[in-house]
């Protein structure tokens, strides 16, 4: 006689359950504005900013001293006499074109600090839609016109208490200097603007969620690095930091800040072309009286409710764009791996 057939005894086995799905990466599901771009890509970690900062200004005073070295050995080479700080005298035009370029090659390495240790597409530092918005850029010249206008006519009808206006300079090395000037001031403007309301205001946003919080530090560095000269001016370049850093914020990138940084510098620059030795004078905006550091104030204020007016009526994007989420990876089949 055959034995029946045995069966396992105990509970039945069953497949155990799927592994849980890959946890997706971390995404943006609502946009963020301006200063908080860096939480944009999920690669935010709280050493990336402060490694930036470092990293940049390091490679800021080693690209500065190599071109301080090659305008000495031009200077050698052309017989040029010395400065007081060792420096060669390139003549007022050549000194100021090399002050100017001096601060322009801060805008490469802002970028190069987004692309690392940042790890994000540099055109975040711009604006919001990872580019430079050239119709809302020529938006903002045109809106600085009317207040640069104000400016210049005030400026001129301030009493100068030196007493002396200077010498026109003739035509010919105005419009030289002129054409110099258009193209150096506009990379130099642009560069700062890189920097102060670009990178530091995006490393501030980083960790605070407050534009002011983000806007304040940006603002005192930047009215710090133009030096100390009078309480006045130093209160008007706050003002301008601040003006700048809020603009950049409620339109979603720097186009506001560098029209209005491009305008006032041109107009610096170019009054200064106008007389003899102008452009050899070394002050600064940190230098200004009372009277033209509230006028300048004003001028500030004035284009920035220009600015916002236009925005109200062209809404340009104040948002990064919302990355949709990841989907789920697929699951395996149990009844096919069994």
């Amino acid at each position: 006689m055959t034995n029946p057939p045995s069966y396992p005894t105990g509970p039945t086995p069953y497949p155990t359950a799927p592994p849980p799905y890959p946890t997706a990466p971390p995404t943006d599901p609502t946009g963020h504005p301006y200063h908080r771009l860096d939480r944009t890509t999920g690669r935010h970690r709280w050493w990336r900013p402060l490694t930036g900062t470092v990293l940049l200004a390091f490679a800021y005073v080693v690209i500065l001293l190599v071109l301080l070295a090659l305008s000495y050995g031009l200077g050698t080479a052309l017989g040029a006499p010395e400065l007081p700080d060792g420096g060669a005298d390139l003549g007022p035009l050549g000194n100021t074109a090399m002050d100017l370029v001096s601060i322009a090659i801060a805008l490469p390495l802002v970028l190069l600090a987004t692309l690392w240790p940042a790890r994000r597409p540099v055109g975040t530092v711009t604006s919001v839609t990872g580019r430079l918005r050239t119709g809302w850029l020529g938006r903002c010249l045109l809106a600085g016109l009317l207040p640069i206008l104000l400016l210049t006519v005030t400026a001129f009808l301030l009493p100068d208490d030196s007493g002396d206006t200077g010498a026109w300079v003739g035509w010919r090395s105005f419009l030289t200097a002129l054409a110099v000037l258009a193209v150096l001031v506009p990379l130099q403007a642009a560069a700062e603007e890189y920097v102060f309301r670009g990178w530091l205001l995006q490393a501030a946003g980083a960790f605070v969620r407050s534009p002011w919080f983000a806007v304040i530090p940006q603002a005192v560095l930047f009215a710090a690095a133009h030096g100390w000269g009078t309480r006045w001016g130093f209160l008007g370049l706050l003002v301008n930091g601040l003006v700048a850093g809020l603009l950049t914020i409620r339109t979603g990138g720097l186009e506001a800040a560098i029209a209005l940084h491009v305008l006032n510098n041109l107009l610096a620059f170019g009054a200064s072309a106008a007389v003899v030795d102008g452009l050899s004078s070394d002050e600064t905006a940190a230098d200004a009286p009372w009277s033209l550091a509230l006028t300048a104030i004003v001028t500030d204020l004035l284009y920035a409710a220009i600015v916002l007016w236009f925005a109200r009526r062209h809404k340009p994007q104040r948002l990064s764009v919302p990355t949709p989420p990841a989907p789920p990876a697929p699951c395996a089949d149990p009844a096919r791996t069994a």
